[in-house]
């Protein structure tokens, strides 16, 4: 049998560089801040390239060429500006790419049709359905209609209980917490033993996060909305991700000394002095927490190019099980 492998961390397919590639990822200095910066539009770009090497190497050996479908209803510019990045990075690896977009009101059931085909299709190897959906449909019933084997996304109830059970490993992570966990092993942040701060509970980001990080046997804590005195709890973390969505919300005196940040928030605030008449920002101030933290993610540049690395990650290792490749 023919062998692929990007050097699998863990038994849970997190790509990971052998030694002598980790020392690469030594972390930057921002000589304003003396934050040293975790610089995450780099590491994705290896990852792709490690990906594009492996899926030539699969396609000129087996003929086999992963295959990624995407599945957008509605026309919110953002959604579609996310389902276009996605077919670019795809083109750039050699990921075959399908695209079927509808109309706001759409049907739930031709939703589910389209799925369906997926599903039947050995094409495809990846199904994703872009969120948030209208809302006349059932977002859980939509998800819960991918197969769990095409399941990249990773928000299948089946590979999120695997996640969250001891002795159970999920087919597929959620594309931005395994992002934020791939940024730590690049860059040889223990992990292990350390007291973690999860701040945000979402099924997307916060919940999946947490349970990765219990994984790699940290100690770990969720703050969300109804969490009494969140700052306190949060400064005892060594490290600290941020998905919550709220513009600046970690302050430089929710941060211990030494801390890690991962920052998944991608904000927009006004910003005059922009062409754009705004500004991207994290939920972690970083002008104050980079004066704390020994290593912090920026925004933009920090966790998003990492999830759509690691939905091209999923995407090829959903192709490579499907056809019993290692």
């Amino acid at each position: 049998m023919l062998s692929f492998s990007i050097v699998p961390y863990c038994s849970i397919d997190f790509i990971h560089c052998n030694l002598s590639k980790v020392d690469v990822y030594a972390i930057q200095v921002d000589n304003e801040t003396f934050a040293k910066v975790i610089d995450g539009k780099r590491v994705a770009k290896d990852i792709r390239e490690e990906i594009a090497v492996e899926i030539s190497k699969m396609k000129e050996e087996v003929g086999i060429v992963p295959g990624l479908a995407v599945i957008l209803v509605g026309d919110r510019k953002d959604s579609a500006t996310y389902v276009r990045n996605k077919k670019k990075a795809c083109d750039s690896v050699g990921i075959n790419s399908f695209e079927v977009r509808l109309a706001e009101d759409s049907t739930e059931e031709e939703v589910l049709n389209h799925i369906s085909k997926f599903n039947d299709d050995p094409s495809v190897h990846g199904i994703l359905v872009q969120l948030p959906l209208p809302s006349h449909m059932n977002e859980q019933n939509v998800l819960n209609a991918v197969c769990i084997e095409k399941d990249v996304d990773g928000f299948h109830p089946l590979n999120i209980g695997r996640l969250a059970m001891r002795g159970r490993e999920p087919l597929f992570v959620p594309c931005t917490p395994k992002g934020c966990i791939e940024l730590l092993h690049r860059y040889d942040i223990p992990i292990k033993g350390k007291r973690a701060v999860v701040i945000g509970r979402s099924n997307i980001v916060g919940m999946p996060a947490a349970l990765l990080l219990q994984r790699e046997d940290a100690t770990v804590s969720i703050v969300h909305s109804r969490t009494k005195n969140p700052e306190e709890i949060t400064r005892q973390a060594d490290i600290i991700i941020a998905a919550v969505g709220q513009p600046n919300m970690v302050r430089g005196s929710w941060v211990k000394p030494g801390a890690v940040l991962i920052d998944v928030g991608i904000n927009p605030v006004e910003d005059p002095e922009s062409a754009r008449g705004y500004r991207l920002v994290g939920d972690i101030c970083y002008e104050e927490a980079s004066k704390v933290a020994s290593a912090i993610t920026p925004v933009p540049g920090g966790v998003g190019p990492m999830t759509i690395a690691m939905l091209l990650s999923n995407t090829l290792l959903s192709a490579k099980r499907i056809h019993n490749l290692r």
